[in-house]
């Protein structure tokens, strides 16, 4: 297996370069009868995509889903989905001065290292964020199969920003505002502080990092195979396979270090023949194993790499330390458009588990 696939039963593909033709997503293991439209992935892909405010990358991707397999008369068959968004709006001739000059905070060097040198190093090619497009492609549709079956509902939004952090919301002011500011934040107060400080670092050439915090609801107990497809473990994979993802850490995470066993333990109690806790320290994970509690954790992003401020690098091909600037169109946050990403790779691991798990059955609908 490469480093392109994951999931044991319900698995995705990820094809594509930044400045490629196109990227795209193959999905295996699908249920049959689920009813999925183009529609039903365009509306995520519509959160991700680039150039809809000031505060991310002013490239303009149309990003026009095509499904090409999988699906008949409105409905999955059972096949592999196949899944893709042409590239169209590339400036390549902006990284021809960067093939000898690797940009700090990229996979520049290491990939040319890797690849010999065969690496597709335009916007970054595989390394760049621009493939967290395939990641919605299949979310969208793990989102869709949770909702259907189990009524799994995902909600992801940005939790802190440059420093600045949302507080004082509840569940249902992040279902409302997160997609309604260019930030993604649940509190509309904090939204406005953290875009004004988006906007003074962009103009400095810099840019900053943040938290984006998830949380799924009606996830059922049981989900999970410990040791190694421990369901956290898992999560904690994709969520690091997201480009500029430096961290996770579920529930109280590492504020649990300094608090005792006490304060820490979630206290469990029966309720409507469900036995569930009174706090939720745990993230809704216990063993690695879904506890039936809310599903809640974090993921941290460092500041976006590509800046315009000037930093010194090597030139390979001159063999001394240069000035670089980097040139080209970049977020100077990747934290916003990060959000329905979080949700997407989030999906993906749930409806994977849900499969392996017997929640889920291979065939939703039957056709007399």
């Amino acid at each position: 297996m490469t480093g392109n696939i994951v999931g044991e039963r319900f698995v995705l593909v990820s094809f594509g370069e930044s400045h490629g033709k196109c990227v795209g997503a193959v999905v295996e293991g699908c249920p049959a009868g689920l009813k999925l439209s183009e529609e039903d992935i365009q509306k995520d892909l519509d959160l991700r995509k680039p150039g809809q405010s000031i505060v991310t990358t002013q490239r303009k991707e149309g990003d026009v889903v095509e499904i090409m397999s999988g699906t008949f008369r409105g409905y999955t068959t059972g096949a592999p989905i196949m899944a893709m968004v042409r590239n169209e709006d590339q400036k390549s001739r902006d990284y021809e001065s960067l093939v000898s000059t690797p940009r700090p905070g990229h996979a520049d060097a290491t990939s040319k290292q890797k690849y010999g040198g065969f690496n597709d190093y335009r916007g970054g090619g595989r390394f760049s964020g621009r493939i967290t497009a395939t990641f919605v492609m299949g979310g969208a549709i793990a989102k869709k199969l949770l909702s259907e079956t189990l009524g799994i509902e995902i909600i992801a939004y940005t939790s802190e920003l440059g420093g600045l952090r949302a507080e004082k919301f509840t569940l249902d002011d992040a279902r409302r505002n997160r997609y309604s500011n260019e930030v993604r934040s649940p509190n509309p107060i904090a939204a406005e502080e953290m875009r004004k400080k988006v906007i003074e670092m962009r103009g400095k050439g810099d840019s900053l990092g943040g938290v984006v915090e998830c949380v799924a609801l009606n996830v059922p107990a049981g989900l999970g195979e410990p040791v190694f497809g421990s369901l956290d473990s898992d999560l904690a994979r994709m969520a690091l396979s997201i480009p500029a993802v430096k961290g996770v850490e579920f529930g109280s995470g590492f504020a649990s270090t300094r608090m005792t066993g006490t304060q820490n333990n979630d206290l469990f109690r029966m309720r409507d023949g469900r036995l569930l806790s009174d706090t939720n320290n745990a993230g809704g994970v216990l063993g690695g194993i879904s506890s039936g509690m809310p599903l809640l954790y974090r993921v941290a992003f460092k500041p976006a790499a590509s800046i315009a401020a000037r930093q010194r690098t090597y030139d390979t091909a001159k063999g001394e330390e240069v000035d670089l600037v980097v040139p080209g169109r970049h977020d100077p946050t990747v934290v916003p458009r990060a959000v329905p990403v979080v949700e997407s790779v989030t999906a993906l691991v749930l409806a994977d588990h849900a499969i392996r798990g017997g929640f889920i059955t291979p065939v939703l609908k039957r056709v007399d």
